[in-house]
């Protein structure tokens, strides 16, 4: 079902496919479409996602307005200079690939996650060690059931 409906949108709005990025925008909700697989890119290089989590975070990130918006417009994000500083993406500092943004969500939801899974492992660590203070000991749980 899913599948026959994706057909006939994509069959029924009109696409144009940047000749030199190989992006498609799509009429419609969709927007942009970008083409980043190993027949189209050069080598992938492994990325440290806890360091690009750390640069994220001192990014200036502000609302802000183009000269030609009228006023009730705002938009959110980084300037391409503070992005291009911070991530050297694409190929200048003036504009953000939206390709980019998205890869950089990407890695720091990756960093994030695994950041959870370590804190969660220490939590779970925490708490057997406190169930085991817990617990009388040995001599205690026997002194216990002498009485007085």
């Amino acid at each position: 079902m899913i599948a026959t409906w994706w057909r006939a949108a994509r069959t029924a709005r009109a696409a144009r496919r940047d000749p030199l990025t190989r992006a498609q925008v799509l009429a419609g909700p969709a927007g942009l479409a970008s083409a980043a697989t190993a027949a189209t890119t050069g080598p992938a290089e492994a990325v440290n996602g806890h360091q690009v989590l750390e640069d994220v975070l001192r990014l200036p990130v502000s609302t802000w307005r183009y000269h030609w918006d009228p006023p009730h417009v705002r938009h959110l994000g980084p300037m391409a200079q503070d992005w291009y500083a911070a991530f050297g993406l694409g190929d200048n500092n003036v504009t953000i690939s939206a390709t980019d943004t998205n890869g950089v969500a990407l890695v720091c939801i990756q960093a994030l996650h695994r950041r959870i899974e370590g804190l969660t492992a220490q939590v779970d660590t925490l708490r057997e060690q406190v169930a085991r203070l817990d617990r009388p000991s040995p001599a205690e749980a026997a002194e216990g059931q002498t009485g007085p």
